[in-house]
């Protein structure tokens, strides 16, 4: 089960040196000797969370707590720490970023991302040939990606399309911003380049005010149960989106910080349920990740 894995993760990421990674998943677990003599926390295996595999790429449902790639600042377990381990003869497929600090961070097998705290199908390319292929779909937007997700209030419109640009927030680094074309500026506002996303949803669910939808200060709450499918690929898209229309995502400690975390989540409510792409055979492939427990119980309350 996914949850058992993101239970792993937990434990790992707790034997860091740093204790703030430990706060955002909790658990404990003893050190694995040879790792932590080299100062790094014991490696986690995603095998069982292969979904499909082919000679040039591969799709993995990726725990909620799991990074894909290092940062270049702290040491935890990340998802191309695994690959590289796990296909060693790929681990040098994929293109490695550069940070501002001039520090370079290998990426083996990435060809895009999801955040950390997010769940679900994650591509990754075991070849050159299945990197720039993957890319190539990516650039062109062929690839179909589809997210679900449970956000505060209920949603007005049972389906459309959000398509407003995003940039860096003026207000907060780590922050995006989604604002109408005409604005400039502003305390939400945007600095920077403002690049176009867009995000198509419908909705699957609505839950109304009920008694047992209620929040710890008792107020009473409604929620909606979203599929989004994001034409662009920017950071945060679909959490910026949505918090642009007044309906951010439940438990997202980023861009809804004074809402508390609802439907028992203690993690961002964004599952990648299912991808579509092209292998380098030219076979069409969709894979769905199955929900993990924390959606099932949301899902459950709800009803």
């Amino acid at each position: 089960m996914v949850s058992s894995v993101y239970g792993h993760v937990a434990k790992l990421v707790n034997t860091c040196a740093s204790e703030a990674h430990a706060a955002r998943l909790g658990g404990s677990s003893p050190l694995v000797p040879t790792r932590q003599a080299r100062g790094k926390p014991p490696m986690i295996d995603l095998s069982k969370n292969i979904l499909y595999e082919d000679d040039d790429v591969i799709v993995i449902d990726k725990p909620a707590g799991l990074v894909v790639h290092p940062d270049g600042r702290t040491e935890e377990p990340s998802v191309s720490e695994w690959f590289a381990n796990k296909f060693p003869e790929a681990k040098n497929v994929g293109e490695p970023m550069k940070l501002a600090s001039g520090v370079v961070v290998e990426r083996p097998g990435v060809v895009h991302r999801i955040d950390r705290e997010t769940s679900g199908v994650l591509l990754l390319a075991k070849t050159e040939a299945g990197h720039k292929l993957l890319k190539e779909q990516f650039q062109k937007r062929e690839i179909e990606k589809i997210y679900h997700l449970f956000i505060y209030g209920n949603l007005k419109d049972d389906r459309g399309t959000i398509e407003l640009p995003i940039g860096r927030s003026i207000s907060n680094f780590r922050k995006w911003s989604a604002q109408p074309r005409h604005r400039i500026g502003g305390q939400d506002g945007v600095r920077g380049e403002k690049r176009e996303a867009v995000t198509h949803f419908q909705v699957l669910k609505r839950a109304g005010d009920h008694p047992s939808h209620k929040a710890s200060d008792g107020q009473s709450k409604s929620y909606t149960f979203v599929e989004a499918k994001p034409k662009t690929g920017r950071t945060h898209q679909i959490r910026v989106h949505f918090k642009a229309l007044h309906h951010p995502l439940v438990c997202d400690k980023l861009y809804a910080p004074n809402k508390p975390c609802l439907l028992d989540f203690n993690r961002l409510a964004l599952h990648a349920r299912a991808i579509t792409f092209k292998t380098v055979g030219g076979k069409k492939v969709t894979i769905e990740a199955p929900y993990p427990d924390d959606f099932v119980r949301a899902m459950d309350i709800i009803g």
